[in-house]
This record gives structure tokens, C-alpha cells and sequence, in this order.
């Protein structure tokens, strides 16, 4: 979405509509009569205020509510929706980055860390632990302007999760130590390294935002803060920020889904209402900046591709010019209808251009950026991303590109109204930022008003003749200029540091009439549904499966067509194939060209994509049900008449072998690709990357990538599930053109037969000046999918080693450790069998450290569990659910599972019994069938300087490779000594508890689903 509040400034999760009475479906009328408010300053019996009530009135796009102020001024908002058993809480506080200040950056998002590690009720590492086994999931982020703390649980457990927040609220002080202080700073060291250090363009926002901002400017810095700032830091700064920003008159509970408001209110009130009010809060106010001339900056990065950033200051977050920019830039460069797509990308002069308009609290950035094909200069890209502007100046916006840009936008709204967490992010954010919960109607009111008048008018305003930053980032390895030199110093003249008011702040703890250390008890599970279906077949082999939903007016749609990457085992010179006929269908059709086919998307507000991945070729549709025939019109167009046109497949050629020539630039790639090949063995496709070689792509011809289509794209192989607002009898027509989809003699390739290596060996490739190293343990297992054998029950033994956040890698790794932001493990099979795959990014220094706790932990679980370790188990996965069918998305994918698998839809029950019958000893088992620690690879891809001491020392065979995979001669390995040869399995009682440039759709154009405000800051925990 290009409106950071009308969808998120919160999560990046999806928004959602639900009736107030669950029969009821919202639609998208202008004409709709207004909501229902109701003033009310009456008080409930413990003082909450309430303080309106939002109910709607017909079919209007608002969701419904009552507000309430508790005495030490929280704010509690709260939304009633049966159509789930399930609950989301958040927490949002008005502070983040844009609180801090010169010398002490990083410290909202710092102390976001810190507020998981316990507080005087809840003991180190248990808040993961106790949501986790209630069934739920739970996070928190931190952006420029708040930070937000965030629960979905079975509606049983709304109390744990008020319990939980309003004591890390009210009681969190005395827990932080030294200790996790120490911890804490280096996970996030750790998260710096892997999403910006060790990250192609990860520091060009940091670069763009010293550069436009004042110095002191708290937008001059990133969220993540700098890492000497942390270093500087104890842990008396850390409780001070706290103090001055934590209290409940800065924060606001919103609690939606399957809850009676009256309950909920007394539940606040119970656990938050004796928690002192804090500091005062006053609203911020900065000016806007103001660039009297360009300024161009540069930094050097391990990249393949240089790139060009441009940005303009434009306008806060409910500026009235808001929407215009978000509809200039869709103009400029988004999606195929764009000016940039048709000056850049479509000539091929670059591999990326696009543009979009942030929007923050204080400020907002109009940002264009491109990426040149090897061989262009920064120069001449500038000239030509200015001659682009200078087009629109000749040519303005169009009536046409208004409309298609509101009523994209405006369906877009609709399309993500499927989650009780949207809805809630939405409530929240409204209330944070403008004291309104209901600005849904305001902010559609607003787009709908948007004239092409508009458009060009701030674009006089904002962009013509005005200042720009201008940004150059260039490959280390030398050979492209910036587009300009450096002209810009910052200037600390006239900074004056702010007086935030930390000085005698005082720790006030709450006196309770209740014994809070006692963990609420949960009421009831709550009956869980699977979603009702439908099933048929047509004549030529296509199976079809659908559900009934009317929640909100919309359709989701999901066509599996077998085969994909592994169909190239039966021509390997020829892997890529698949995906390039992927990337080539989301182009024209005979009817239409690919900017045409994208534009009656738009009008539309509907999606319809492509993508191949190794299994499956996937057709995914999105549409508003209203707009359902004229979708599936297009649909028939785009599956069974591509046009496969050679300037098409020209461009989308030279974009995939630049990818694959880019692909070791990247330390995950490298990681992953060696991985794979040594997993797989190079004789199977799996050992390729789906995107091909550089030599099997470049073999391809036009004639491949037709005869591959004619072969392989049937009915006969090919699975249809339907989601949302539409019935059988309604669907079946609008259908129809299936049924004349000719069934093919399609050979899918057979399956591979595990081998594991005969002894654990370390892998190394060298990675100069990487930040982290890239860390990948394990096997191919003999394991295929299955939902009640084998696999799910080495699923089931997984989710204790290395699948939830509180499993035994993660917490060694990073919670006890400091090593990593985060290590996993899993098992992952399809049809076809799969890989056992630990892994983690880690710290460069660690890494030996690292790989010897990896194979600690690995051995170590073969001893077997605890018995509390088997609860948690137990209640973990079997409380989850309540939360497994809420959106279409997911009701989706469960049915495509059924259909992919031909599961009986029974199989969740199986599934339960399966799990209440665990034993230790079945985990046991299964841990000693499928984790050979003795009898795996280990592959480590990091700087030789930093990660390669300390690795021979381990006990295993230390091979090097270089970064395509293949041996390089390297200095001998001493054999294992006693004293370090490799862990054995001794019982132990011991069980621990792009820049980011914005992705793209297979229009071209930007995704649309998170707040812009949180793409580049938001920190997921």
C-alpha cells in the first residue's frame, strides 16, 4: 500500500474489516451513510473512561470500536469480532527513534530487545516461552515515530497476554541486568551486521538520511542506531529511556476479535490501571528540510550492480498532499504503465527504476531509484532519470492514471481487510499518531478526491527545481564513478542538544490488590473449525476445491500447476527454463500488450501472478468480488494465451543472467548454492539455482520457452482452490474457459534417493569483508511430506531443537550466546524427499564458536527431552489452530494442501491425537533416525580473516571451496586431538529452556502491503 495510515503505520500486517455482527460484510459504496458515534464520558466501575463508540451504519467501510481512557491515562481501544477464536493485543507506545539524540541512537529499538528478557513476574526468557505454549505468536517492531508489542492467541488466552504486557509495563526494571544488557547489545550488533552491514545497498538509507536531515535531525540516523552509540551505552541510559517513555499516558492497548468489550475492559483495568502515570508527553515538531541544491554523496559496497538514488524532501504522514505524491509516484515509476518502466527498464538501460513517497510522523522522503546493466554509467542514468522528470512535466498526469491509481489503491484496502492483527495495527496507529481511531473514512474520502490538478501541482511543489539528495553506490571492486563527486559535508553548526527531561526520573512500582506473580489460568480452548469446502473435477483432469467466505468482498484464487524447477532433470542444460516462462507469462497476452494487460489490472484492483518455484508453478489471483468475471476474463488471457514476445523475453533474459552473475555478491546466496550442491550432489537439478547458470540460460531460445510451455502447462497436472465471497453455483460459469484447457502427456520427473556423506565435514568459502558468517548444517533426509507419519513427526521433534523462538539453537545461539539475530533448524520435504537444515548468520569472530554449538546441540538432542519440554510441545502446536484459518491466504493454502497431498480434510484431527499421544520417547526416536550429527555437511562462508580461526580446531576435515562450489587448495587440517575432537553424545541434564529496494510485483509494480514508514526501520524481534 502506498498509505502508510491508511493501511499500517504499524505491523506490515494485513488490515482487516470485520462486521460488528458476523453475518454482516462490509463493501467499498461511496454512497454508504456515515458510522455511528457515540460520545460517552461515562465511567466504568474501576474509572476506565469511555470515551466513544463506533459502531457502522449499512455497509461502510469502518471498523467498529469503543475507546476508553483509564485514569493514569492509557488509552484502550477495543474491537469486537466472533468471526475467529482468536484474539490480537498491541501495545503501542509513541516513542522511537526520532526520541533519541546525538550520541545515543538505537536506543528505542535497544530497549524493544530488552523488553522480552523478563520483568519481576516473568522470568528471562518466558515471554516467548509461556505466549508460544498458549498457541500464539508474538513480536515487536520499532520504527522512526513508536514502538509496538504484539500478541495473536486462541481467545482463551487473552488474559496471559494482558497479564504479560502490563508487566513488562509496570515491572521491568529490576529485571534488567548487566548480564542481558551485555547480551542484548550484541544481538543487536548482530541484527545491524545481517540486515545492513552484511546486505548489498543496506547502508544507502543511512546515507540518504545524514545527507537530507539536519545534523541532530532525529531522522538523520537509522533505527538500528550506530553501533558505537550502543558501545557507549550502560545500562542506567537504557533505564532512564524507559522511564521518561514507558508510561501508560504514552501508550495505547488495543485489543481485537472474538472478546466482549465489558471483559476486556475489566482485564485492562485489573493489570494496567495501577500503573503510575508517566513523564508527560509533548506532540513533536520539526521543520521540514530544506535543500537550497543538490547534494550528492557516495560509499563503496560489495555490490555488482551501481545504484542511483534521488530524493526529495516531501510531506509528513497526513499531509494533505499525501496521497498526490503517492499517486506521482506511481506515475513515475511503478508498475508497466510507468515513465521510468518505459525509459529504463523496457530499453534495458536498467535492471531496476522505480519510485515511491515515505511517509514518517516529522517528515517524508519522495524517493526515485535505479540500478544500470554493467556498463552504464551513474552519469548518464542521472541525466536520464531527470529527462523522465522533465517528460512528466511535458505531459502532466492523466485522468486515467488517477483512476487506475484510486481504485488500485482503494481495492487494495479491501483486499487486505482478512486479519483481526490489521484491523487492531490499524486502530493503534490512528490513535498514536492522530488521536482518531476512525480515520479509516477520512483517509478514503481523501484518496477519492485526488484530480490529475492535484498530481501536478505537487509536483511544482515538491520535486521541480527543488534540492535533491542525490546518492552513488558504487562496487568495490572499482570501475563506475558516482554521478557526481561529493558535495556535502554535514555541518553540526547550530545544533543545540534536546532536553528530553530524564533528569530525576524515579521507579514507581504499582501496588497490586491481586498476587500478579500467578499466571492467569486460561479459560476453555475454543472450538476450532476447518473451513467448510466444496470439491469437482472437469472432464479434462483439473481438480477444483473451494470455500465460502464473506467476511470481506473479495476472492483469492490459487492454481498449482505440478512441476516446476525439478521438471529440468530431464534437460539440465537447459535450468531456468521454468522460471523465465514464469517471468515471460507475466508479460502480454494476444490481446494484450504487457502495459496494457498491467492497466486493466489496475482498474480492476486485482492481481494476477505468475511464479515457478521447484515443485510448483503457481498462478495466484486476488480480485474484489465485484470485479471477479472481468478478472477471470483477464486470467484466461494471461494462462492460456501468452503472446511469448522476443523483446520480452530479451529483456527478461538479460535481467535473469545479470541476477545469476550478481548472485555471489550475496553471502546467503553463496551459503545456500554451496549448500544445495553439496546436499543434492551436482547431478541433480536441486543443485542448481531455479534461476539457472550463466550457460544454460544464455543456450535459451524464445522456441525453449514456448515448447516448455506447450509441454508442461496442463490441466491434468493442475489443482484450482478458491477462497472468499463467492459460491459454487456463482463460480462454475466464470470458469467455463478451463474446461477447454487441453490435457497433456506430462512426465514428472521421479523422485531422489538420499545419501548422506560418510563423515560431518566443514565446507569454507571464503567471503572478503564479509560482516557475518554464513552458517548451514545438515543432510538430505529420506523424508517426503506427509501429514501424519515420519515427517510430521520429525516436524513435531523439530519445533523443540530449532523451530520456535525459545528452542534450544535459537536460545543457546542468541539469547544465551550473543552469537547470532537469529539461528534455526528445520526439516523440508515435498513430494519429494528433502533437506535437514540448521542455520544462521552469525558473528564474524563466532563462528567457529558457533558451528561447535550447532553440533552441540545437535548431538545433544538425541539424548532426548524433558518432560516439560514435551508440555510445551504439546501445547504449543496444539493450541495454534485458532490461527491457522483466519485469512484467505491461509484458508487457501490449507486447501491447496489437501489437493497437493489428497489428504483426507481430517487430517488436522489426525494430527491432534497424533500430538496429545507424544511420548519422549517418540521424539527421541525420531531425533536418532534423522539427525546423524556424525554424518552431515557444514558449510561456512564468511571473511577468511575472521571466520576460518579457530574452525580446524573443531575436530572435523576443513575443505575449502570457492564461491561457484569448487575446491581450492587449502593449508593443511590437523587431525582431532582428544582434547578437540567432535562432541559426543554424553547425557546431559542441561535443557535450555536491496538497499531494501522495494520489492516488486510480476507487474512491475511495488508491493503494496507494508506501511511505508516501517519498510526500511521496522525491526521484526
Amino acid at each position: 500500500m502506498t498509505r502508510n495510515h491508511l493501511l499500517l503505520l504499524g505491523l506490515g500486517a494485513s488490515l482487516a474489516l470485520q462486521p460488528a455482527v458476523a453475518q454482516q460484510k462490509p463493501a467499498g459504496s461511496a454512497t454508504a451513510k456515515p458510522a455511528t458515534v457515540t460520545k460517552a464520558p461515562a465511567a466504568t466501575a474501576g474509572k476506565a473512561r469511555l470515551v466513544e463508540k463506533v459502531t457502522r451504519k449499512g455497509n461502510e467501510l469502518v471498523i467498529p470500536y469503543e475507546k476508553y481512557v483509564l485514569p493514569n491515562g492509557l488509552t484502550l481501544i477495543v474491537h469486537e469480532d466472533h468471526s475467529d477464536p482468536l484474539v490480537h493485543v498491541d501495545v503501542t507506545y509513541h516513542v522511537g527513534s526520532a526520541r533519541e539524540q546525538i550520541g545515543k541512537s538505537g536506543f528505542a529499538h535497544f530497549f524493544e530487545h530488552m523488553m522480552f528478557q523478563g520483568s519481576d513476574h516473568v522470568a528471562d526468557e518466558q515471554h516467548f516461552k509461556t505466549v508460544t505454549a498458549a498457541g500464539g505468536t508474538l513480536n515487536g517492531t520499532t520504527n522512526r515515530d513508536r514502538t509496538n508489542y504484539f500478541e495473536t492467541v486462541p481467545s482463551n488466552q487473552l488474559e496471559t497476554a494482558l497479564w504479560l504486557e502490563a508487566d513488562r509495563m509496570g515491572f521491568l526494571l529490576d529485571a534488567v541486568t548487566q548480564k542481558k544488557f551485555e547480551v542484548q547489545r550484541s544481538t543487536v550488533k548482530n541484527e545491524r551486521g545481517q540486515n545492513y552491514d552484511n546486505r548489498p545497498y543496506g547502508l544507502a538509507s543511512e546515507n540518504v538520511a545524514k545527507t537530507l536531515y539536519p545534523y541532530g535531525h532525529p531522522y538523520s540516523w537509522l533505527t538500528i542506531g550506530y553501533l558505537e552509540d550502543l558501545d557507549r551505552s550502560d545500562v542506567n541510559d537504557l533505564k532512564n529511556f524507559f522511564l521518561r517513555w514507558y508510561g501508560p499516558n504514552n501508550a495505547t492497548v488495543t485489543v481485537g476479535g472474538d472478546v466482549k468489550p465489558q471483559e476486556v475492559v475489566k482485564l485492562v483495568e485489573k493489570y494496567f490501571g495501577p500503573i503510575s502515570k508517566g513523564p508527560a508527553v509533548a506532540a513533536q515538531k520539526l521543520p521540514a528540510p530544506k535543500l537550497t541544491q543538490d547534494r550528492y554523496v557516495s560509499y563503496q559496497d560489495n555490490v555488482r550492480f551501481p545504484m542511483l538514488q534521488v530524493v526529495f524532501p516531501s510531506v509528513p504522514s497526513g499531509h494533505p498532499d499525501e496521497y498526490a505524491l503517492d499517486a506521482l509516484a506511481e506515475i513515475i515509476g511503478q508498475g508497466k504503465n510507468s515513465l521510468l518502466y518505459k525509459n529504463l527498464i523496457k530499453p534495458q538501460q536498467a535492471i531496476q527504476a522505480q519510485s515511491y513517497n515515505n511517509t514518517s510522523e516529522l517528515a517524508g522522503e519522495f524517493t526515485m531509484v535505479a540500478l544500470p546493466f554493467p556498463g552504464k554509467g551513474l552519469d548518464s542514468l542521472e541525466a536520464q532519470v531527470r529527462r523522465t522528470l522533465k517528460e512528466f512535466e511535458r505531459t502532466g498526469a492523466t485522468a486515467e492514471q488517477v483512476a487506475r491509481f484510486k481504485s488500485s489503491t482503494e481495492a487494495q484496502v479491501v483486499n487486505l481487510l482478512a486479519s483481526v492483527n490489521g484491523k487492531v495495527s490499524q486502530l493503534a496507529a490512528n490513535q498514536t499518531f492522530y488521536g482518531n481511531p476512525n480515520r479509516l473514512p477520512e483517509e478514503l474520502k481523501r484518496l477519492r478526491a485526488v484530480t490529475p490538478a492535484d498530481v501536478n501541482r505537487v509536483y511544482n511543489t515538491y520535486i521541480k527545481g527543488k534540492g535533491a539528495v542525490v546518492l552513488s553506490v558504487v562496487p568495490k571492486t572499482g570501475g563506475v564513478q558516482p554521478a557526481k563527486p561529493d558535495n556535502y559535508t554535514v555541518s553540526k553548526a547550530g545544533y543545540k542538544a534536546p532536553d528530553y527531561g530524564y533528569e530525576g526520573l524515579k521507579y514507581a512500582k504499582a501496588t497490586d490488590t491481586f498476587d500478579r506473580s500467578q499466571q492467569p489460568k486460561p479459560g476453555t480452548n475454543p472450538l476450532v473449525q476447518v473451513p467448510e469446502l466444496w470439491q469437482t473435477s472437469f472432464d479434462n483432469g483439473l481438480r477444483i476445491m473451494g470455500n465460502r467466505n464473506t467476511e470481506i468482498p473479495a476472492v483469492t484464487m490459487l492454481l498449482t500447476i505440478r512441476g516446476g524447477h525439478r521438471l529440468e532433470q530431464a534437460t539440465p542444460n537447459k535450468a531456468g527454463i521454468a522460471s523465465l516462462t514464469a517471468a515471460l507469462m507475466n508479460e502480454g497476452t494476444q490481446k494484450y500488450t504487457a502495459e496494457q494487460f498491467s492497466s486493466e489490472l489496475d482498474k480492476l484492483g486485482s492481481t494476477i501472478r505468475v511464479s515457478s518455484g521447484d515443485d510448483n508453478t503457481t498462478v495466484y489471483v486476488q480480485s474484489l468480488t465485484k470485479n471477479l468475471p472481468a478478472t477471470m476474463k483477464l486470467l484466461e488471457e494471461r494462462l492460456l494465451r501468452p503472446r511469448f514476445d522476443e523483446a520480452d523475453f530479451a529483456r527478461l533474459k538479460k535481467q535473469t543472467l545479470e541476477g545469476i552473475a550478481n548472485q555471489n555478491t550475496q553471502p546467503v546466496v553463496i551459503a545456500d548454492k554451496a549448500y544445495a550442491r553439496l546436499v543434492y550432489g551436482p547431478a541433480n537439478i536441486m543443485s542448481v539455482p531455479a534461476s539457472g547458470t550463466t550457460a544454460t540460460v544464455t543456450a535459451l531460445t524464445l522456441d525453449d520457452i514456448k515448447q516448455f510451455y506447450q509441454q508442461n502447462y496442463a490441466p491434468n497436472v493442475s489443482h484450482l482452490v478458491v477462497v472468499g465471497d463467492v459460491d459454487q453455483a456463482t463460480l462454475t460459469p466464470q470458469l467455463g474457459f478451463l474446461k477447454g484447457w487441453t490435457q497433456k502427456n506430462v512426465t514428472l520427473p521421479a523422485g531422489e534417493t538420499a545419501a548422506q556423506p560418510e563423515k560431518t565435514r566443514i565446507y569454507f568459502i571464503n567471503k572478503d569483508g564479509a560482516a557475518q558468517s554464513e552458517i548451514r548444517v545438515g543432510y538430505l533426509t529420506p523424508l517426503t511430506y506427509d501429514a501424519t507419519g515420519d515427517y510430521y513427526r520429525a516436524y513435531l521433534a523439530n519445533y523443540l531443537l530449532g523451530g520456535a523462538f525459545n528452542s534450544r539453537i535459537n536460545l543457546n545461539l542468541r539469547e544465551d550466546k550473543g552469537y547470532t539475530y537469529g539461528a534455526r533448524s528445520g526439516f523440508q520435504a515435498t513430494r519429494y524427499i528433502g533437506p535437514y537444515t540448521a542455520q544462521a548468520g552469525v558473528r564474524a569472530d563466532a563462528t567457529a564458536a558457533s558451528v561447535k554449538e550447532f553440533m552441540k546441540e545437535i548431538q545433544n538432542y538425541r539424548n532426548g527431552i524433558t518432560d516439560d519440554e514435551l508440555q510445551f510441545l504439546q501445547a504449543s502446536v496444539g493450541q495454534n489452530d485458532a490461527l491457522r484459518y483466519e485469512t484467505g491466504q491461509q484458508k487457501a493454502a490449507f486447501l491447496a494442501r489437501l489437493l497437493e497431498y489428497d489428504l483426507s480434510k481430517d487430517y488436522v484431527k489426525q494430527q491432534s491425537e497424533l500430538l496429545k499421544n507424544l511420548k519422549k520417547e517418540d521424539v527421541q526416536a525420531i531425533a536418532q533416525k534423522y539427525l546423524p550429527a556424525d554424518n552431515m555437511y557444514i558449510v561456512v562462508v564468511g571473511d577468511r580473516a575472521k571466520a576460518f580461526p579457530g574452525l580446524a580446531e573443531l575436530g572435523y576435515e576443513v575443505v575449502e571451496m570457492d564461491a561457484d562450489g569448487n575446491r581450492v587448495t587449502a593449508p593443511a587440517t590437523p587431525a582431532p586431538t582428544a582434547a578437540t575432537a567432535a562432541p559426543t553424545a554424553a547425557p546431559t541434564a542441561e535443557t535450555p529452556e536491496k538497499v531494501k529496494v522495494k520489492t516488486k510485483d510480476a507487474d512491475g509494480k511495488k508491493e503494496k502491503r507494508k506501511s511505508k514508514a516501517d519498510k526500511a526501520e521496522a525491526k521484526a524481534e
